[in-house]
Order: structure tokens, then C-alpha cells, then sequence
């Protein structure tokens, strides 16, 4: 299984938009942008974007700017950062003169090249600077961009960068509600009452919760893995389920898992901007499982799972594939799964919580895009 992220992308300056736009060589000239705390904090944490200092600082190691000068106050401004729960997946520093012409000084993309192996989500990626060279950086890079200055101002941007520039504000607050997507109106919701002879199940679903709700199916171990579901999904859900369990539990296993999916692609809708990949490594004590997952459209499902037990309690664990076959079928989705050698009750809980990271990931929504992630036009 590739265990490569397809990742957005968060590029960010850091003079002009962190701190206020000066040569910083000294402690005393590091004045934080109001507001930048709370809100790179509140980015960092909802985990979408890999996070990426991209900075011009100008003919640093010369002597009007020796390195040391640089060096310390860098150090301090990551660390108060980092108290701050705000840390950096990459750092990318040009040190060169604007006369020098260096293919690595923005908006040149020569320190950039990593992000243009495949590896990375390019297209749902953002820049936030200052400058019109900073938005000039996500033109080139073929990204997209928002441009740290007053709303006023937005006029003023060259003509062949108005597709780049998604959003224009100097307000931090404003900036992390746009791109956590927090002023959207309508939730991605769906309710499913599934009855038959063998089951009545009534469940509701929000993609876009904070991991709130219930679930009770009457099999002690099963609600255990979907309460799984529920906290690291991040969804709302509500589930009730009454199946014929003095047969055995498959019905109810079966339904459960038909019902999530079908909630889960009908809140999907035509799946217009969102990620539509996840995958997820989890380790658990002894076990270590992998999944990933694809909202395709064609359900298919690969298992590379071997259990040493039949039951773990009282459930069988057979359950447990043909419940990722049949969410795989009704979501239609590609899902695969892998989990180590160790205690059944480790490998299984773990390959829930890892599919319900997965799914978070995959579910996400960018807010500025209406893009359907297919090259084919329909999913």
C-alpha cells in the first residue's frame, strides 16, 4: 500500500503575515501579526494542510545581515509559535539579493520542486502572502492564493492573477474561517431507516460534526468499534439498529454497514471539492494497520487481514471484512485494508480507528473549490 500523503499544501510567508514586515536581526523588532495565533492554530489543528514557511530574506550571511543575526530570532519566532500549538512540516528560506536573479526566490519555485512530484494535492494547496509575488508564487506553482492585505486593495492585482487569488483580507480570524470553511451554511447531512425482516435500523450522519451522537446496535463489541467510528471520524452520527440477533449477528453487521455507506455517499452528494483520497497508518500496543480509501464511485475492496481467533468476545471476527465489504459496496468506494500479526482485539480496533481517520480525510471539503476531483467528470 502507498504510504505517500496526498496533501494539501498551507505555503506561508512569514514577514508581513506572521510578523510585521521589517529586516528582523534583533528580539525587540519581532511584533506578531495580530490575530495569527489563534487562527494558524485553529488551521493546524482541524489537520488538513502540511504546513510551509516559504520566505524572501534579503542577503542574509552579507554583512549589513550576518547569519546569527537571522538565525536567533528565526529560532524564537518558531518556538513561540510552537507554543502556541503551531509548528512547520517544512521550511523554505531564500537568502539571496534581488539582483542575484536565484531561480529559488519567490515567485520563483527553485526551493519548491519537492511539491511538484505527484506527492502533494497542488491544486487544493494555498499561499498566503502580502505581495503580489506571493500570489505570483501560486500561479506559478499552480496552486492557489490569498493575498494578505485589505480587502480595498483588490483591485489592484494584475489581471492574469485573479483566478490565482481565491481570497483577499488582512484580517487572520476572517482568513481561517474561509479556509476551515466555517461560514458554510449547509451541512452534509443524510438519515437512512433501513427495515426488513431481518433488521430496523434508523441512522443519521453529518460529515461535517465534531464526532457527536450515539450508537447502539445491541452487540457490545460492535458498538465498541463504531463508537471508533464516530470519535475519529470526526462525524455526527446517531445510530440505532435492532436486528435478529437470536439468529446471529450478521444481519445486523450487514445492515449497519449498508446504512453508513449509503449516508455517508448520499452526504457526499456529486462529490464537488472534496479530498476524495484518505489513508491512514495507525499503530495500536502490538499491531499496526493500514488503510486507505478512494470515493470512486466503484466499490471494490482489498483485504490483507489474517486473524489468529474466530471470535473476539463473542464476535466473530469474519464480521469484520464482510462490514468493510458492505460499506465499501453501498459508499461505493475503493478500500484497503492491511493490519499486522498481534492480539485480535488490537488488529481490529485499530483497522477501525484507522479507517475512520481515513474517511475524515477523504470527506474534506475545500471551500474554495467546486472541483470534481476526477479527470473523467463524474464520479
Amino acid at each position: 500500500m502507498d504510504k505517500k500523503m496526498h496533501k494539501a499544501v498551507l505555503f506561508l510567508d512569514r514577514d508581513g503575515i506572521i510578523v510585521i514586515e521589517d529586516q528582523i536581526d534583533t528580539f525587540e523588532r519581532i511584533i506578531y501579526i495580530p490575530g495569527v495565533f489563534g487562527a494558524l492554530s485553529r488551521i493546524r489543528k482541524e489537520g488538513s494542510f502540511h504546513f510551509a514557511m516559504v520566505s524572501n530574506q534579503d542577503g542574509v550571511g552579507t554583512p549589513s545581515f550576518p547569519q546569527e543575526d537571522f538565525d536567533k530570532p528565526q529560532e524564537r519566532i518558531l518556538a513561540t509559535l510552537q507554543g502556541e500549538g503551531i509548528t512547520f512540516d517544512d521550511l523554505h528560506i531564500d537568502f539571496s539579493l534581488p539582483s542575484d536573479n536565484c531561480p529559488g526566490r519567490k515567485p520563483g519555485i527553485g526551493m519548491l520542486d519537492k511539491y511538484r512530484s505527484g506527492e502533494y494535492d497542488l491544486a487544493n494547496s494555498v499561499v498566503i502572502g502580502d505581495r503580489q509575488t506571493d500570489v505570483r508564487l501560486a500561479y506559478n506553482l499552480g496552486c492557489k492564493a490569498i493575498w494578505f492585505v485589505p480587502p480595498s486593495q483588490k483591485d489592484e492585482l494584475e489581471d492574469d492573477l485573479k483566478d490565482t487569488c481565491i481570497f483577499v483580507s488582512d484580517n487572520w480570524n476572517a482568513i481561517a474561517s474561509f479556509l476551515l470553511d466555517e461560514t458554510k451554511t449547509k451541512l452534509r447531512t443524510s438519515e437512512v431507516i433501513r427495515n426488513t425482516r431481518e433488521t430496523e435500523i434508523s441512522l443519521t450522519v453529518n460529515l461535517d460534526g465534531t464526532g457527536e451522537g450515539s450508537v447502539h446496535t445491541h452487540i457490545p463489541f460492535f458498538d465498541h468499534m463504531l463508537d471508533q467510528v464516530l470519535r475519529h471520524s470526526g462525524f455526527d452520527i446517531k445510530l440505532h439498529a435492532q436486528g435478529d440477533l437470536v439468529v446471529d449477528e450478521h444481519h445486523t453487521v450487514e445492515d449497519v454497514a449498508l446504512s453508513l455507506g449509503q449516508a455517508v455517499r448520499e452526504a457526499l452528494g456529486e462529490k464537488r471539492g472534496i479530498s476524495r483520497y484518505g489513508f491512514e497508518l495507525l499503530t495500536m500496543d502490538d499491531v499496526l494497520a493500514e488503510v486507505a480509501l478512494d470515493f470512486s464511485g466503484r466499490p471494490s475492496l482489498l483485504w490483507d487481514v489474517s486473524f489468529s481467533r474466530e471470535y473476539v468476545g463473542t464476535f466473530p471476527t469474519e464480521m469484520v471484512q464482510h462490514f468493510f465489504k458492505s460499506f465499501s459496496d453501498a459508499s461505493q468506494c475503493n478500500l484497503a485494508l492491511k493490519v499486522s500479526e498481534g492480539n485480535v482485539h488490537h488488529q481490529v480496533e485499530a483497522l477501525f480507528k484507522a479507517f475512520s481517520r481515513a474517511l475524515k480525510k477523504a470527506v474534506h471539503k475545500y471551500p474554495h473549490s467546486d472541483a470534481l476531483p476526477s479527470t473523467k467528470g463524474v464520479l
